[in-house]
């Protein structure tokens, strides 16, 4: 997860599509983190890698893409 955050840090044209990932009110979680609910992560990733597999970073970047690219078509 941790190569994941770093590569979204290094693309801020791509925070508002990652932003809409994020749950309402997320600062009054604990941890207070801007993450997607773990639930969604999960189900994200097993149906990308099967179970065990870990999100990396160029994935997370292809796939924040994708969101922003759909978003734009369905305007």
């Amino acid at each position: 997860m941790r190569t994941a955050v770093t590569a979204l840090l290094r693309r801020p044209d791509l925070w508002p599509a990652a932003a809409r990932l994020v749950p309402p009110r997320w600062w009054r979680r604990r941890p207070p983190l801007p993450l997607p609910p773990a639930e969604y992560r999960r189900f994200r990733t097993e149906t990308m890698y099967g179970s065990g597999g870990q999100l990396d970073g160029p994935d997370l970047i292809r796939y924040l893409e994708w969101c922003r690219a759909m978003r734009r078509r369905a305007r």
